[in-house]
């Protein structure tokens, strides 16, 4: 989407705005950074907000946590000496004030010196492991230390938590190479593995204090300038230069590493998204939602990741194609697990659409399946491909094979192209509005389908789940308010219903060329709204077929985070129904009888009120027996459940016509192709989307 003419005005005041401040300040670069983002929010962000108390306080919350989420380094009385600044932080940023950071700044730095001796007095000597202790691991329960002796006691039960866990780990290694008569695995006393956890771990946090020792001014300046834009909404972020530089290699889809997209929201490293193609995709045991503890460079000592900047821990993930990394993943019901993945350059060919036929053994129905990963469309290259393009090529393809219905799979997509979601929906629609954006400068805009007459007329099924996201939601929503097709899936999808765009500092503060590089702010400048008026932020869209998720109950989308912004609606755009599926109810009837009857969706049911339990089970014993007991039932749980969500399906699974030349003529190819396909007859969701089309047909 092109910014306006009227926004395009609004930069080049900000430009002229800049100069006249840059030419009186004192030639700091934070200062400078400070004013072109404090006016840039001001003027160009999609909600107006004011620099008031409430402002203060937020971003005091905010600033909090990313500074100490975990609590392990600042006192009660830091904290009260901080609280001084709560309501006044909207004068230090009008003024260009940095007396609250700088005091934040200070003592941070001093804590880190101080606690650094606990943990070396706290491994100097044996733990004791059959005492009932336990540790809070959900850090908003936690409460700051009163004194530094309390602090210190915190920091021994850190430790002896991350021996434990070690010790449990290498007891398990034994007690399989035992049971399977393994005699590669040295069989060592408890003694013995007690002294050599305690080793592992001083190593991993003599190198965790050795990395936190590097932090420095602009690492803080970061965290606090993050705190101030967060107060907008979650999606809005100031970039520094270096950040800046890894989001456009994110983008480019040119990735060499393990192909995952991560985040820290807090302390933890988080797996947001797992790119098709990748390593981790083929490798199959990473999972969106996953927390990465440690990450090791192949047979090497691990290094804890948690607290670590998160470019760095990045630094440490990506490398070269072929060498192997093996992480330490918290999983979403508090299991440890280690992943090895073998890096690779992401194949782009995974990430395309692509299609196949279903057919099942009884009524031989045949129905077209896309599998649609994500948006893309190559911006820098007029020949480059586009999803609409290849959609559209995968049904005129689908067409000649006779099939009688279509399921376009939107699940784990993000988003992308706006303009690509809104062709996409025009080959299933006649032509008319397909969304509606809002911007704060203007009144709402109707998007169309301006292409008439559609490519595909026949029964349509979009799968969705809880992270289908942005352009994904836009067409789910554009396909369900024209009545044209069922949407299968998690109750809701994500809810991301804003646009961002990047502002290039350099580019709008001209001179202070010495300053430079500057990064750049992104942040919110657009609004999205269904046709039928609602935005799709927050509610994102409902599905009409809901099917269990074992992440259902977990807080896991737009409106789990902080600051988003408001649900809400407007006029709805003029268009017209262009199915009814008179048999609706019938056909939620007989999907909600299959799937009661189905052990499969029971279990993954049961599982995600097992998952709900268990994250919510905060408080995990320090005795060595109790511990390992649970992971134990934790494992047996998570196995059960990986069986059910692996059955087969029963459905066949034909490559199309047109494609089988090429496929069958290129090995490697072919090898992805089938293992694409196992996954799928595993698919027991695509399962009941099959079913679905066959019930509305």
């Amino acid at each position: 989407m092109k910014i306006s003419n009227k926004i395009i005005y609004i930069i080049l005041t900000l430009s002229i705005l800049i100069v006249g401040f840059t030419s009186d300040n004192d030639g700091k670069k934070n200062k400078l950074i400070l004013d072109l983002m404090k006016q840039s929010l001001k003027i160009y962000h999609f909600e107006a907000h004011n620099f008031d108390n409430d402002f203060s306080e937020e971003v005091f919350k905010l600033y909090m946590e990313k500074l100490d989420y975990n609590k392990r380094f600042f006192l009660q009385s830091d904290i009260n000496e901080f609280l001084a600044y709560k309501f006044k932080i909207d004068e230090a940023v009008n003024d260009d004030n940095f007396e609250f950071f700088n005091l934040t700044k200070e003592t941070y730095f001093q804590r880190i010196k101080e606690v650094e001796k606990y943990f070396t007095a706290a491994l100097k000597k044996p733990f004791n492991f059959n005492k009932e202790d336990f540790i809070e691991t959900d850090p908003e329960k936690r409460k700051y230390a009163i004194t530094k002796k309390e602090l210190k006691e915190n920091w021994e039960t850190y430790i002896k938590y991350s021996v434990m866990t070690k010790i449990a780990t290498k007891l398990e290694i034994q007690e399989k190479a035992i049971a399977d008569n393994d005699t590669s695995v040295e069989i060592k006393t408890f003694k013995e593995l007690e002294k050599k956890a305690r080793e592992d771990v001083k190593k991993t946090y003599d190198d965790w204090f050795h990395r936190m020792t590097k932090t420095n001014e602009k690492d803080l300046l970061k965290m606090y300038f993050n705190s101030i834009t967060a107060f907008y909404d979650p999606h809005t972020g100031y970039f520094p230069p270096k950040d800046k530089d890894n989001f456009d290699i994110h983008i480019s889809g040119k990735l060499e590493g393990i192909g995952a997209t991560l985040s820290q929201p807090n302390a933890y490293i988080k797996v947001e998204r797992i790119v098709a193609g990748s390593a981790c995709w083929k490798q199959g045991e990473l999972e969106v939602g996953d927390l990465i503890l440690k990450v090791a460079q192949g047979a090497d000592e691990p290094v804890d990741v948690v607290d670590m900047r998160l470019d760095d821990a990045i630094k440490m993930i990506r490398g070269k194609k072929g060498t192997e990394v093996r992480l330490t993943v918290k999983k979403a019901d508090g299991s440890i697990k280690i992943i090895p993945i073998v890096r690779d350059v992401v194949v782009l060919e995974e990430t395309f659409a692509k299609s196949v036929v279903i057919q099942d053994s009884l009524t031989n129905h045949r129905i077209g399946y896309i599998y649609l990963p994500g948006f893309y469309a190559d911006f820098e290259d007029k020949n480059g491909r586009r999803c609409s393009e290849d959609v559209k090529k995968e049904i005129e393809k689908l067409k000649d094979e006779n099939i009688e219905g279509i399921i376009v799979d939107l699940r784990n997509n993000g988003g992308g192209s706006l303009s690509d979601a809104i062709d996409i929906v025009g080959l299933f629609i006649d032509e008319g509005p397909v969304v509606q954006v809002r911007s704060r400068f203007a009144m709402p805009q109707v998007l169309e389908d301006k292409h008439k007459g559609s490519l595909y007329d026949d029964d349509l099924v979009i799968m969705v789940n809880e992270f289908s996201a942005s352009a994904s939601e836009i067409m789910a929503a554009a396909i369900q308010d024209y009545g044209r097709g069922i949407i299968v899936g998690s109750k809701q999808t994500f809810g991301k219903g804003t646009v961002q765009r990047f502002i290039p500092f350099d580019r709008i503060a001209r001179g202070n060329e010495d300053l430079k590089p500057l990064g750049a702010l992104k942040l919110t400048i657009q609004k999205f709204y269904r046709i039928n008026g609602g935005s799709t932020q927050l509610k994102g869209v409902a599905s009409d077929i809901v099917l269990p998720d074992a992440y259902s109950k977990l807080d896991m989308g737009e409106k789990d985070l902080d600051n988003a912004i408001e649900w809400d609606e407007i006029p709805k755009a003029e268009y017209n129904r262009v199915i009814s599926y008179d048999n609706i109810q019938n056909i939620k009837t007989k999907s909600l009888k299959r799937i009661s009857a189905d052990t499969s969706f029971t279990i993954i049911d049961e599982y995600s009120d097992y998952l709900k339990e268990a994250r919510e089970k905060t408080l995990v014993s320090l005795n060595l027996d109790k511990y390992k007991q649970n992971q134990e039932n934790r494992e047996k749980v998570n196995k059960r459940f990986k069986n059910a969500d692996l059955r087969k399906n029963g459905l066949n699974f034909y490559i199309l016509k047109a494609d089988s030349i090429e496929t069958y003529s290129d090995t490697l190819k072919t090898e992805k192709v089938e293992r694409w396909i196992k996954n799928l007859k595993k698919d027991i969701y695509l399962e009941e989307s099959y079913k679905i089309i066959l019930d509305m047909n």
